[in-house]
């Protein structure tokens, strides 16, 4: 029958006109912006930078190695590094970003940047409301306007934002296990040092005592026993021996001699006339 598909397709959409009124599974509209519809989770837009705690100038995950901007294939990231240093996640002294600019007329969204970024401090939002009358500066976004809280990760993007919680913590956990061990290898060394010195002077002291014995050995007991008593006992001094007594004298000294003996001993003595002259 000429113009049946007509006929079928305005019977449909009659039935969907009077269902509208009276079930909501035939509304096929949503009245925006009063109405919204949920976002996917794995939707995206443009980047954000996130932070950690209150302060979002001070909890910054970014340290500014500005791999994202050298990847980015558009160039519409601008990073300029600091000259000094502030604690990271894990309390290690990193640089941050001065200036932190992305041009989101320019942004093509392709997400590697949150790809390549190893601080997982770069993420892609699903924010899409930023229609502006300015369109260079109203669309040049500064790391203010970039920052989001780490709750606000959660809310758009939970399950991925679980994942990298739990390994942010695990690397934490890993650096803080090692400064203690580190610190207890320390305090031992430390602890360790006076007694070293100790046995140190010890050890220096016994060399000087072995010494003195190698010099001065002592006498074993069973040779003390071998050495006779004589050789042991003291020595006595000698005194000089007294003269003695002539008999008869009543003196200690010789006796006098007489005038015949004088006469004899002044006198010469006579050869002997038997003996044979030579």
């Amino acid at each position: 029958m000429l113009g049946e598909g007509i006929l079928k397709g305005l019977a449909e959409t009659a039935k969907n006109f009077a269902g509208s009124f009276v079930s909501k599974e035939r509304m096929t509209t949503v009245e925006y912006p009063e109405e919204r519809l949920p976002l996917p989770e794995a939707s995206r837009n443009f980047p954000f930078l996130v932070y950690d705690g209150e302060d979002w100038e001070k909890g910054l995950r970014c340290v500014a190695c500005q791999i994202c901007e050298k990847e980015c294939p558009p160039k519409c990231i601008y990073i300029e590094k600091s000259k000094d240093k502030k604690p990271d996640y894990v309390g290690k002294p990193q640089i941050y970003p001065t200036k932190f600019d992305i041009d989101i007329s320019v942004c093509m969204s392709c997400q590697i940047c949150v790809e390549v970024c190893p601080f997982e401090a770069i993420k892609m939002n699903t924010e899409f409301e930023l229609a502006t009358d300015d369109r260079f500066g109203g669309l040049l976004l500064d790391r203010k306007e970039l920052a989001r809280s780490n709750e606000y990760y959660h809310e758009i993007h939970p399950t991925e934002a679980t994942e990298v919680d739990a390994r942010l913590a695990g690397e934490k956990a890993k650096v803080e296990m090692k400064a203690k061990a580190a610190a207890d290898a320390a305090a031992a060394k430390a602890a360790a040092a006076p007694a070293t010195g100790t046995g140190a002077a010890v050890a220096a002291a016994k060399p000087a005592a072995s010494t003195e014995a190698k010099a001065a050995p002592a006498t074993k007991p069973e040779e003390m026993a071998k050495v006779p008593a004589a050789a042991t006992a003291p020595v006595a001094e000698t005194a000089p021996a007294a003269a003695k007594p002539v008999p008869g004298t009543g003196s200690d000294g010789p006796a006098p001699m007489t005038a015949e003996e004088k006469n004899k001993a002044e006198t010469p003595a006579k050869p002997n006339e038997r003996e044979p002259k030579v």
